[in-house]
């Protein structure tokens, strides 16, 4: 779930994108300077497979960094969360209990 989270927030953050749009303009300024050494066709290829080549290191990237993020701490901050509210509603309930026993004694007196 941790992971879903961090995973939804980087694909939803469009830097994936932007460094894959990057590279395909880098690609096109490097071969509109060189123009005169490649042939149209040869810079057509070379900006696809580049673009292909810099989206599939960007998968790479994301897959690395949700392989090596250390998820303890957050999965002890979600256990936690989730004792707190247990405890918290427990204690809710008994403070209802106990609102119920001095109304029932005040009824009686």
């Amino acid at each position: 779930m941790v992971v879903e989270t961090f995973s939804k927030k980087i694909m939803a953050s469009k830097i994936l994108n932007t460094y894959v749009a990057a590279s395909f303009f880098a690609t096109i300024i490097f071969f509109v300077l060189n123009s005169e050494m490649y042939t149209p066709i040869e810079m057509i290829i070379s900006v696809v497979i580049v673009t292909i080549a810099f989206k599939g290191f960007a998968n790479i990237m994301l897959s690395m960094t949700i392989a090596l993020i250390s998820l303890d701490n957050t999965q002890d901050k979600i256990e936690f969360e989730k004792a707190a509210n247990k405890l918290e509603s427990l204690v809710n309930d008994l403070a209802i209990q106990e609102a119920a026993v001095q109304s029932a004694k005040n009824s009686k007196i």
